[in-house]
């Protein structure tokens, strides 16, 4: 049995679940989301609690148990508080412009990001960029794409992380060619 597939989720006051045939749709103060279920797999709502359950132990449901329940749960909490995923820009500037946020990271070019749909930017700072939206999926291919534009740089640590990420740097060229 799933650890993940087996728990049920609790459904806050100011949510609504509705489960169609083959989908649940999820309301909320931020939101609706729609999720697409596999005909293995059942989603049913009991006393304020979304329970996912498999109609077999064959490797395909079993497979989809956990990852069905994690989804559900995903679009519960997106709709209720949203996602936030915080980017740190070491060395380089960002500034808000509408909706869009300009990077300038060390080319000849300023970077211009779009938001995707869902899903929206800001700064803090001169160098703090914030991806908030209720889909957990879409704020994280987002923040990707913007660190993607400038990873980490192994030597100087100088390039867009994600807040709290450790980068390990490598030492330079006068390190590395001593020996003792």
């Amino acid at each position: 049995m799933s650890r993940i597939g087996k728990q049920p989720i609790a459904i806050p006051a100011d949510v609504n679940v509705e489960i169609g045939d083959a989908e649940v749709l999820v309301r909320g103060k931020q939101g609706e989301l729609r999720q697409a279920v596999h005909q293995d797999i059942t989603v049913r709502v009991d006393e304020g609690q979304i329970f996912v359950e498999r109609s077999s132990d064959q490797r395909l449901p079993r497979s989809l148990h956990g990852l069905t329940r994690a989804l559900v749960a995903n679009m519960v909490t997106g709709v209720n508080e949203g996602f936030t995923r915080t980017l740190e820009i070491v060395g380089y500037r960002v500034q808000q412009q509408g909706k869009n946020v300009n990077m300038q990271l060390g080319f000849s070019h300023l970077c211009v990001v779009e938001p995707i749909d869902g899903v929206t930017l800001e700064v803090e700072g001169n160098n703090v960029v914030h991806v908030r939206g209720i889909d957990k999926q879409r704020v994280g291919e987002q923040a990707a794409q913007i660190r993607r534009l400038r990873p980490p740089d192994a030597y100087k640590g100088k390039g867009v992380r994600y807040r709290g990420e450790q980068i390990r740097l490598k030492p330079g060229k006068s390190a590395a060619g001593r020996s003792s």
